[in-house]
């Protein structure tokens, strides 16, 4: 197992650093606009929260992007973590022939 030494972005990182901005759009616009609470969004874009799926799928809807490319960064995100926590743990497991 590869461990990577940077951090892959998280989803939330993208709304902050790019989207918001592009868009001129407030946390709070971006809570309505979604359904959700601006709580949820501040969460989100402070990488307090995981991207859900249920969250991908709006965020797909509303920028017109796939919940497929929102789900993959948190997965990377997910991954990384996990190597970089527990993966001495990991490396413990052998291998089964198929």
């Amino acid at each position: 197992m590869a461990t990577r030494t940077r951090k892959p972005t998280h989803p939330g990182a993208i709304l902050r650093e790019d989207i918001l901005p592009e868009l001129g759009m407030t946390q709070a616009e971006l809570a309505r606009r979604l359904g959700v609470s601006r709580l949820t969004v501040s969460d989100l874009i402070h990488e307090k929260r995981v991207l859900s799926a249920d969250m991908a799928m709006r965020l797909a809807r509303l920028l017109d992007t796939t919940p497929e490319s929102w789900l993959g960064m948190q997965q990377a995100v997910d991954l990384w973590t996990l190597e970089n926590e527990r993966g001495l743990e990991y490396q413990k497991i052998e291998h089964v022939a198929a």
